[in-house]
């Protein structure tokens, strides 16, 4: 497996890092690893950029320091504050029509044992107007700690995950004004965080434990983003 770490000097340069991950998997099948620092941005989905309300949206993103940026994968508006994770495991595939369940059940099971190793018990659910709204995510206590997108190509998938390490508060802050835009409905007592459920604040010990995890026992290559 190919792990890449590291973030690039730029959100669009962080971005074509993570498809230059998916773009090499179908065709080399080997499969690749991301888990980072993203950028301080608001990383909208595609539904949202079709949204009537989507101009105001990313206005009320810039107006709080966050950059707007647009992602491949599916789901809504994600806040990146600067220590939220990214995860991005490029798969290949021998047939784009099956294996998606598996891949989102598999996703969620090594995010709930990476954060077991920090004695965080997070269930499988989703709690009412959560952000990144999706069936794929990880909770604690009612609060949404991790979610879990897909985006399928014809050799290889992308299962893209984002984790709240810390700062839950301003994630919850800015969301509320960009979902609002958006009309989608929204709970800020819903963010939950590594942090508040009892696990460290510190997002390269979080990244490196859900790297392992999702590694398991599968010989590496380890490249950085310079």
């Amino acid at each position: 497996m190919r792990v890449l770490r590291g973030r690039a000097a730029t959100p669009e340069a962080d971005t074509e890092a993570t498809a230059e991950l998916l773009e090499r998997t179908g065709p080399t099948g080997e499969p690749g690893l991301r888990v980072w620092r993203p950028h301080r941005q608001i990383a909208f989905g595609r539904r949202d950029a079709n949204a009537e309300g989507y101009d105001r949206a990313r206005r009320a993103a810039r107006e709080r320091g966050f950059g707007p940026i647009e992602r491949g994968v599916g789901g809504r508006a994600v806040a990146y504050t600067g220590t939220t994770l990214a995860v991005a495991h490029a798969r290949p595939i021998d047939d784009m029509r099956r294996g998606l369940d598996e891949r989102y059940d598999e996703a969620v099971d090594r995010l709930r044992a990476a954060l077991m190793s920090f004695d965080v018990d997070a269930e499988p659910g989703e709690p009412p107007n959560a952000f990144c709204p999706g069936t794929h995510s990880l909770q604690v206590e009612g609060r949404k700690i991790a979610g879990v997108a897909q985006r399928v190509k014809q050799d290889a998938a992308l299962v893209a995950s984002v984790v709240v390490v810390d700062d839950r508060r301003e994630i919850a802050d800015v969301l509320a004004p960009v979902y609002g835009a958006l009309g989608v409905p929204f709970d800020p007592e819903t963010v939950g965080s590594v942090a508040s459920a009892g696990g460290p604040d510190d997002s390269e010990t979080v990244a490196r434990a859900i790297e392992d995890a999702v590694v398991g026992d599968r010989e590496v290559t380890v490249d950085r983003i310079s």
